[in-house]
């Protein structure tokens, strides 16, 4: 196996990886090692791992994205939000998780609260250091996103 298809592979181990909330330890490339850890238990670990394995499925040169990012929605968004975004992507012609045509250079996941449900902000970053803001609902019981938008479901 040429060292390409190993590198693709081993993005692609380390992609399902995340989406399947087995943490990840990353090292920064200036200064110490950095740690990232979470638990699949948790709200704001689930969404944080869902965005980061998306963006790096889109940011993926080979494959765009591709059948990766429809496995990560597929597992973390409820059926009938997957419908709904469908609908709003087909309306729009972007990205329904991103709500937008590009991919963003990195992404910051901030809890929003609430007693029923758990909301999200989500701050992307795009290429000249502009950012969108979008929010993201999960339920409690079933840790599967039901809403993404400018306003999550509560008005925040």
């Amino acid at each position: 196996m040429n060292s390409k298809k190993a590198t693709r592979r081993t993005a692609l181990a380390a992609g399902l990886a995340l989406a399947l909330g087995l943490g990840v330890a990353a090292q920064a490339s200036a200064g110490g090692p950095r740690t990232v850890s979470g638990s699949p238990s948790d709200n704001i670990t689930r969404i944080a791992d869902f965005y980061g394995a998306y963006i790096d499925a889109e940011s993926d040169l080979d494959s765009g994205g591709g059948k990766l990012a429809q496995q990560l929605r597929a597992y973390y968004l409820t059926p009938a939000y997957l419908k709904k975004l469908t609908a709003w992507e087909d309306k729009n012609h972007a990205d329904g998780v991103l709500q937008a045509q590009n991919t963003p250079l990195s992404w910051k996941v901030t809890d929003n609260g609430t007693a029923d449900y758990t909301e999200a902000a989500i701050t992307l970053t795009w290429g000249g250091g502009d950012t969108t803001r979008l929010v993201v609902d999960m339920t409690r019981t079933t840790h599967r996103i039901f809403h993404i938008g400018t306003k999550g479901i509560g008005g925040k």
